[in-house]
C-alpha cells in the first residue's frame, strides 16, 4: 500500500507554492510518476458577530472566474502558529478581532495533489476595527444569519469547501 520515493523532480517554485513530479515505486513494484504541489498550509475562521450571525468574505476567485462568499482564510507565514495565522487573516480580511478563538478541526483539502494542512477555527465576542486586505486582495464583508449560511450551502450558492466543511461541521457540533 506504501510508495516509496525513489526521485524527488521539482517543476517550479513560486511565490507561495512548489510544484513536484516525483517518480516512485509502487508496493507492486512497478513505478509511477506523482505531481504535486507544496503548500505551506492554511487557516480559516468561521467567525460569529453575535449568537446567530456570521461574517462571510465576498470576493472574485480568479481560477474559477467566480465571486465567492467564504470563511476568511489565508496561507500561514514562515514562523507562523496556526493560531497567529487564524487571527491575523481574520483582522486582515474582516476588520474583527476575536475575544475567543477555539480550534474546530484540521484537515487536508486536496491530499491527492496537494501537501496543504488546513486548520479551521471558530471566532467568537468580535471586536470591529478595520479590515486590511493584502495589497492584491479585493474584498467585502457580509453579515450572514448563521441558518442563512446554512441554507446557502444547500443551494449551492456557497461553494467554497472550507466554507461548507466549516458550516456543516459547526451545526453538528456546536
Amino acid at each position: 500500500m506504501i510508495e516509496k520515493l525513489i526521485k524527488k523532480n521539482s517543476i517550479y517554485k513560486g511565490r507561495v507554492l512548489e510544484f513536484w513530479c516525483d517518480d516512485v515505486a509502487l508496493p507492486n513494484g512497478a513505478t509511477a510518476k506523482r505531481e504535486y504541489v507544496v503548500h505551506p498550509g492554511a487557516c480559516a475562521v468561521l467567525p460569529f458577530v453575535d449568537d446567530s450571525n456570521i461574517v462571510l468574505v465576498k470576493q472574485f476567485r480568479y481560477v474559477i472566474n467566480q465571486i465567492t462568499y467564504e470563511i476568511p482564510a489565508g496561507k500561514i507565514d514562515v514562523e507562523e502558529t496556526p493560531l497567529k495565522c487564524a487571527v491575523r487573516e481574520l483582522e486582515e480580511e474582516t476588520g474583527y478581532q476575536a475575544k475567543k478563538l477555539d480550534k474546530m478541526m484540521s484537515l487536508y483539502p486536496s491530499s491527492a495533489f496537494s501537501t496543504e494542512l488546513l486548520h479551521i477555527f471558530v471566532a467568537f465576542d468580535l471586536q470591529k476595527g478595520m479590515n486590511k486586505p493584502d495589497e492584491d486582495e479585493f474584498v467585502s464583508t457580509e453579515i450572514i444569519n448563521f441558518n442563512d449560511a446554512l441554507k446557502m450551502v444547500k443551494s449551492g450558492k456557497i461553494t467554497d469547501s472550507k466554507t461548507i466543511i466549516a458550516v456543516l461541521n459547526f451545526s453538528i457540533d456546536y
